[in-house]
């Protein structure tokens, strides 16, 4: 079977990418390698998956549809994973047309491919646990209302979400929105408060530590997300009776402090961290916590990876990668 993954130089793309690979089976990779971080991390993503015969790619952006419609139209695929975005909440506030253009203009011209490609069996695509804003309710169910979002990155996830469901219903396209909390591991990306943490604790440089450490997060490791999405592309979608389209929470549902997590990769790296404490930043949220009863009854998801053997494979890769890179 062939699969159509955008975004497969980032993190989650890769890992998947990967995963998909490996089992042997065929990936149609799309990203334009922007420098939103490290463009040299995303080519060592895509060297290792172009060791694979059966992988192609091409550097396409997906807000250009002329460019994405003549890539694809002769290529053969019946699911699709759309993860491409420009992420980050914090850069939101910096560069707002970036998200408009990625995260909206992409998303439809996405889904147009979706309405047109005759056989296409389903289509999942990313959102954010970031959509729930600043609920104090945890733990965040699908069911819970989500139009009060803080950033503009929660607003273009949860546009998303109302614009699937409008396609789904009047195409009958197969839809499955992914809610993802805090996902982190090897290759991650560098702009995530983890990796910029290790970048720094291993220089002895200040760390920034948002207000005093006192936010929670559901960290989900990277493995644990590739294993739920595989059971769903396996099994495929599930539809409610007013449209093809589901949205899912898909997270650790056990949520850590920032204190706590910070302690835990100070001892994996077993270097002290030299600390600034801040106040809350703008657009950021006080806690994340899935309720994954929807996804575990559905699909049999379940994580495995505690935080602690999370941040120890982190930190083993980390120090293999900037060691061969000479950083």
């Amino acid at each position: 079977m062939s699969y159509l993954i955008t975004g497969a130089a980032g993190f989650i793309g890769f890992h998947l990418a990967k995963a998909l690979l490996e089992k042997g089976e065929a990936v149609i990779a799309i990203d334009n390698l922007n420098d939103y971080y490290d463009v040299d991390l995303k080519n060592a993503r895509l060297e290792i998956l172009k060791a694979h015969e059966n992988f192609q790619f091409g550097k396409i952006d997906i807000a250009d549809d002329l460019a994405l419609d003549e890539y694809l139209k002769d290529k053969a695929f019946s699911k699709i994973i759309h993860l491409a975005a420009q992420a980050g909440v914090r850069y939101s506030l910096e560069n707002p047309r970036a998200y408009v253009r990625s995260n909206l203009v992409g998303h439809v011209n996405m889904l147009e491919i979706a309405r047109h490609k005759v056989g296409l069996e389903h289509m999942l695509y990313a959102s954010s646990s970031s959509v729930y804003g600043g609920r104090k309710d945890l733990p965040f169910k699908e069911q819970d209302r989500a139009d009060e979002p803080v950033s503009l990155y929660a607003a273009t996830k949860k546009s998303d979400e109302l614009i699937s469901h409008t396609y789904a219903h009047l195409y009958d396209i197969p839809l499955t929105g992914l809610r993802f909390f805090t996902v982190y591991g090897p290759w991650g990306r560098p702009d995530m408060a983890y990796f910029s943490f290790t970048n720094k604790i291993l220089a002895g440089e200040q760390i920034e530590v948002f207000n005093h450490g006192d936010m929670l997060r559901d960290f989900t490791y990277i493995d644990d997300i590739v294993a739920g999405i595989l059971s769903m592309l396996e099994k495929g979608p599930i539809s409610k009776e007013s449209a093809p389209h589901k949205v899912y929470n898909i997270g650790n549902n056990q949520p850590e402090t920032l204190e706590d997590f910070l302690s835990t990769l100070e001892a994996e790296l077993a270097t002290k961290a030299v600390r600034k404490n801040l106040p809350m930043q703008p657009g950021d949220v006080p806690a994340t916590y899935a309720d994954i009863t929807e996804i575990k009854n559905d699909y049999g998801f379940e994580p495995k990876t505690n935080l602690r053997e999370g941040l120890n494979k982190f930190a083993e890769w980390y120090k293999h990668y900037h060691s061969k890179a000479g950083n």
